[in-house]
């Protein structure tokens, strides 16, 4: 009998703006250019929020009234709490009813959705403890659960969190590590002992989150009673369907008028009607269903374009460079102890950033060009080296290095 197990990604970050070559040394304000909206953080936030969360929020209480079964779990990243908190508090509250019902469980991720594993364990482990106290702060639940940024992941990851103390860790089900496995079971990450391990069904996921709305698909109109069908199909070859997506699925990315809400609407419905379907957390996954099989992931695999690799991140000398940069500065934050320049700092770590550099062609950069507001990779490359040139000026004045070079971007 599988349980299908809804898991949304919640995340906005905090874009840079078009920070001049000029700007450096006198503007230390890097985000939210109110002058072009593409890069006002404020209006975007609005703009989705009125488009895709509360819509979303209000449709998914709707549900988890009407169908005690029904169940969904969230990742909110730092960053998006922190800016619906200050900016649009309306939003939050209409969160908080979801988690107040029982029926929803918030997962753990790191507070700025970044990269740090990949570049500093010690920082990875700090994002991921200010992201636990900042979700017992705003929803009074301590998560069990991890996600890392992207779903970036990898046994060494995995042993990690189990480190930290978590039940079980998310991760996509990508082909080339499933090799003849369904990513609809319960898994062990090889060389733990007892975080579990769930994957994302990326054909499943991706028919709502990425084709529902594309008419030269061969299965338009997607449907609820088709698509229960096809989680029905899983009967005896599997346990737990995972549907993993953004959350800005619902309204932004699939617009209203595609129809997703009304699917969204009947999906339950459908999926109960057949007696052996069910809905699970998380959480509630790894208790009802044991471990069938171990996962052997040597190299990081991540929820990202075809590849599902780190190349949305790190495939060319830019975002190599920024990265290298960005992270190059944590012993001397270090050693500044300065709240307002650990917290650009931070910021700067933001996935998103490094992905807006991405020069990768075809399909993979259609996606990159929708999601980005700038007008090409190298225009971000340029506003994000001139911002973290100001900051390594801010931090070794605060070091008592005055003696440093502008040597921004033009």
């Amino acid at each position: 009998m599988p349980s299908v197990c809804f898991y949304f990604q919640v995340h906005q970050p905090y874009r840079v703006k078009k920070y001049r070559f000029f700007d450096i040394g006198k503007d230390h304000s890097y985000f939210n250019d109110k002058s072009d909206t593409s890069l006002n953080n404020e209006k975007i936030l609005e703009k989705v929020s009125l488009k895709s969360y509360l819509p979303a929020n209000a449709l998914i209480l709707e549900l988890l009234q009407k169908h005690p079964e029904f169940r969904a779990s969230y990742s909110f990243s730092g960053v998006f709490l922190e800016q619906i908190e200050k900016k649009f508090p309306h939003v939050l509250e209409s969160f908080q009813k979801l988690v107040k019902t029982g029926q929803v469980e918030v997962l753990s991720e790191t507070y700025y959705h970044s990269l740090s594993f990949l570049y500093s364990r010690q920082e990875f482990e700090k994002q991921v403890e200010l992201h636990r106290k900042k979700i017992k702060k705003l929803f009074g639940v301590v998560p069990k659960v991890f996600r890392n940024t992207e779903l970036i992941y990898s046994n060494e990851i995995a042993k990690v969190a189990e480190e930290m103390g978590f039940d079980a860790i998310l991760a996509e089900g990508a082909d080339h590590i499933l090799d003849w496995q369904s990513p609809n079971f319960v898994y062990q990450p090889v060389g733990t002992e007892k975080i579990k391990l769930l994957l994302k069904n990326y054909r499943l996921s991706d028919d709502i989150a990425f084709r529902f709305s594309e008419k030269s698909w061969s299965h338009h109109p997607l449907t609820a009673e088709k698509f229960s069908d096809w989680v029905s199909s899983h009967n005896g070859n599997g346990e737990v369907v995972n549907l993993f997506m953004d959350y800005e699925t619902f309204g932004e990315h699939q617009w209203e008028d595609s129809g997703i809400f009304d699917f969204l609407r009947s999906l339950p419905d459908k999926i109960l009607k057949n007696p052996h379907n069910g809905f699970v957390t998380p959480s509630e996954a790894i208790k009802k269903y044991p471990v069938r099989g171990s996962l052997n992931v040597e190299h990081y695999v991540s929820w990202a374009d075809v590849e599902r690799d780190l190349s949305a991140w790190k495939s060319n000398a830019i975002q190599e460079d920024a990265l290298k940069r960005i992270y190059a500065l944590e012993e001397k934050i270090g050693k500044v102890k300065n709240r307002k320049l650990t917290e650009d700092w931070r910021k700067l770590q933001t996935s998103d950033h490094f992905y807006y550099m991405c020069t990768k062609y075809f399909a993979d950069g259609d996606i990159h060009k929708y999601f980005s507001p700038y007008e090409s990779p190298y225009d971000a490359f340029i506003a994000y080296m001139n911002a973290l040139q100001d900051l390594e000026m801010r931090i070794e004045k605060a070091l008592g290095n005055f003696s440093v070079e502008k040597v921004g971007v033009k």
